[in-house]
């Protein structure tokens, strides 16, 4: 994909540091952004590209905002996170060429547009994984670290005042076996991690290609063969329609009791019929979920009150720096499509991640 220009005129669409917009003029000078301060849902906080629900435009500042996203070859953002706008925008816009999702997981948005087979031809979608990892992977570790030491026993006799009259052992890393479902961008991270604290690191993978810090590789089909021998399951994947309930009854049977269960990745991969029997039955021993199948949580769900589960409300991936790593990788595609190179983090249209 080579845009039919030496420049690329990219709209933004979402509200954007001033300093980040620096930093891309920056590292890729022939970039002529179309930004007007104003016309943005500002961001509550730091990597909250959706913005503030309760800011309208003015029907001038409607008319302003549709002509930059109508008019430009990329966009830095969805318009508003909007599926719907997105369909609209491509619809409308026979020049664009390139949209870039400040979302990890942005092909599920882009999937929602329900967009023709034309229009995902012409124009090339990418995401911001990999720019979560780090995040991701330390709270991954953090989660199985809680189930390790027992953090809610530790919490509940601290609030209690009560000190047992028995200590009690705790888990250690080194001496722990870890399935990292999913050896994408994120999952790579966590293995990294874990194997720096001792771990035995098993990862899923597809293909028999190794990968630094995985003592073994497993095929996505045979993790319930496999789940009984591990002491801990971090899922990373995307949602797609192959992931979907991949972790299930037959998983979650399988494991051995107080296995340790994190899910850093969507909420669709794991069936919650089937993780709640377990969590009662003691095989999965605590579950740290920054995701769920449905957000926000329903506030009947019996996770809200589980005393082995710890909930966040998938807010793990966030940062201080994730909208400066999110400008630095738009740079750096927006390089790669003026020099009529390969850009990273290409949706995949048939899955959509």
């Amino acid at each position: 994909m080579t845009p039919n220009t030496e420049r690329l005129r990219v709209g933004i669409a979402v509200d954007v540091p001033a300093a980040d917009l620096e930093l891309m003029q920056e590292l890729e000078p022939r970039l002529d952004f179309v930004y007007e301060p104003g016309l943005y849902r500002p961001q509550r906080w730091q990597g909250d590209w959706e913005g503030d629900p309760q800011f309208t435009r003015t029907a001038e500042q409607a008319k302003r905002y549709d002509e930059i996203v109508t008019s430009s070859q990329a966009l830095f953002g969805i318009p508003d996170v909007n599926p719907q706008l997105l369909k609209k925008t491509v619809e409308q816009n026979q020049d664009l060429i390139w949209v870039h999702t400040t979302a990890a997981g942005g092909g599920a948005q882009v999937k929602a547009a329900g967009l023709s087979s034309e229009e995902l031809d012409r124009v090339t979608f990418t995401t911001s994984a990999g720019v979560h990892g780090s995040t991701l992977a330390e709270f991954a570790l953090f989660g199985v670290l809680a189930g390790a030491k027992n953090l809610r026993k530790l919490e509940a006799d601290q609030a209690n005042k009560y000190w047992p009259s028995e200590r009690w052992g705790m888990r250690h890393l080194d001496e722990m076996t870890i399935l990292v479902v999913g050896l994408g961008g994120i999952g790579t991270a966590v293995a990294e991690r874990f194997k720096a604290c001792g771990s035995t690191v098993w990862g899923t993978s597809r293909s028999s290609k190794p990968v630094e810090g995985v003592d073994r590789l497993i095929d996505p089909a045979k993790i319930a063969e496999v789940a009984g021998e591990v002491d801990a399951i971090v899922a990373t994947l995307p949602g797609t329609k192959s992931t979907e309930g991949l972790l299930g009854s037959d998983v979650f049977e399988a494991v051995k009791d107080g296995t340790i269960f994190v899910n850093v990745g969507r909420g669709t991969v794991v069936d919650e019929s089937a993780l709640i029997p377990a969590l009662e039955a003691g095989r999965i021993g605590f579950a740290a979920l920054d995701v769920v199948a449905q957000e926000p949580l329903d506030p009947n769900s019996v996770l809200w009150e589980h005393p082995n589960v710890l909930i966040s409300p998938h807010t793990a991936a966030l940062s201080t720096q994730e909208t400066t790593r999110i400008a630095r990788l738009f740079a750096y595609n927006a390089t790669r499509i003026l020099d009529g190179q390969a850009v990273r983090n290409k949706v995949d249209t048939v899955e959509f991640y």
